[in-house]
């Protein structure tokens, strides 16, 4: 049985044609779906009453099952979905003064390995589908808005989306394109491009496919300034180098929303943070606009790195600033609850055994 998660507009239109039903219908069901949150057809007052009856018996509004819902002492809230076969995936929400967003994931594991990542250390299940992916947006609000009774949790809804849960976003491109469509559409979320934001390892055909299809604001995960050490800490970087890495990123900013990419880099104490890799990092983003985002190292079991410290971080960031760059250091939000950037693990059936074996595929 269709799921209505599943399709974009142009998707829904498609299938209610062939129902017999007038392109308007399938808007005003997406609005009651995404902007109203409903999962009842019956509920659905402006729709003609036979196609209720109709979608009751011929269609489904299904997302994934909640299984856990934990909140962070700084108010980071985090939630597992059960996505089905063994498999769960989360998604965090990060309430902020006059902001909301909602981290998501878009596969079950990923097949990357990244060195300092606790998803890649699960190994890899399988894509997630548009509406389980949908279905984390959806849900969250839902979830928000049952939690916004209170005065101090007024405001509190999902203002920006990053793709930066588990996964390779552009690993699974049809269905998170389809998915993004959804977000920006003003039938359903209405969110502007700028404020959904595509986080990637740097798989470069993607890359350009995203600016070509569905152009948002683009996150990309550095973590090295040079190909040696990028390969260790990045396997995909030995497919897909810095050089062609960086073309891709200039590319990609003649249709972007905004004039710049940002890149992520995790602080990891004496591997990647040293003065000559900030020195180093000036020289391969000279002629790409953009702006680092520094991340401290979230620890997570059986993980052989440490946190650079405080002041490692700062000098670093002063070197990247005195040459001109925008700089901003994330602060670590719901790491108590392992909600942290990296530490997001879920529970995978591993079908990669934790190897490279899929990367054919990215």
């Amino acid at each position: 049985m269709p799921n209505l998660l599943d399709y974009d507009l142009a998707g829904l239109v498609g299938w209610f044609a062939e129902l017999g039903e007038k392109p308007f219908r399938a808007r005003q069901v997406m609005r009651w779906v995404h902007r109203e949150g409903c999962d009842d057809f019956g509920a659905m007052t402006d729709v003609a009453k036979s196609l209720r009856v109709k979608l009751g018996e011929q269609a489904e509004i299904r997302a994934p099952a909640l299984l856990r819902d934990d909140v962070s002492g700084d108010g980071t809230r985090k939630w597992l979905f059960d996505v089905g076969d063994g498999n769960a995936v989360e998604t965090v929400f990060i309430p902020e003064s006059g902001r909301g967003t909602l981290c998501v994931s878009s596969q079950a594991g990923c097949a990357l390995d990244c060195a300092f990542c606790a998803t890649g250390k699960q190994g890899f299940s399988r894509n997630l589908e548009v509406g389980e992916i949908l279905g984390q947006l959806w849900l969250a609000n839902r979830l928000l808005g049952v939690a916004a009774g209170t005065e101090e949790d007024n405001g509190r809804v999902v203002s920006n989306v990053v793709m930066m849960g588990m996964g390779e976003p552009l690993a699974n491109f049809d269905n998170v394109v389809t998915a993004l469509r959804v977000m920006l559409d003003d039938h359903a979320y209405g969110l502007s491009r700028r404020r959904v934001t595509v986080s990637t390892a740097g798989v470069v055909p993607a890359i350009d496919r995203l600016r070509d299809e569905c152009p948002v604001a683009l996150a990309v995960s550095l973590h090295a300034p040079d190909d040696a050490l990028r390969d260790r800490l990045v396997p995909l970087n030995r497919k897909y180098p810095l050089r062609g890495l960086m073309a891709a990123c200039r590319r990609y900013l003649e249709r972007a929303p905004r004039d710049f990419v940002t890149f992520e880099y995790v602080m990891i104490d004496g591997v990647n943070d040293g003065d000559g890799h900030a020195r180093a990092l000036i020289a391969l983003t000279r002629d790409v606009p953009c702006k680092f985002n520094l991340i401290p190292f979230n620890p997570f079991p059986h993980s052989a790195f440490a946190r650079s410290p405080v002041e490692r971080v700062r000098r670093f960031a002063g070197i990247l600033l005195d040459s001109g760059i925008i700089v901003t250091t994330r602060r670590t939000r719901g790491d108590d609850v392992a909600a942290a950037c990296g530490q997001l693990a879920g529970q995978v059936r591993d079908r990669t055994r934790r190897t490279l074996q899929t990367m054919e595929e990215v």
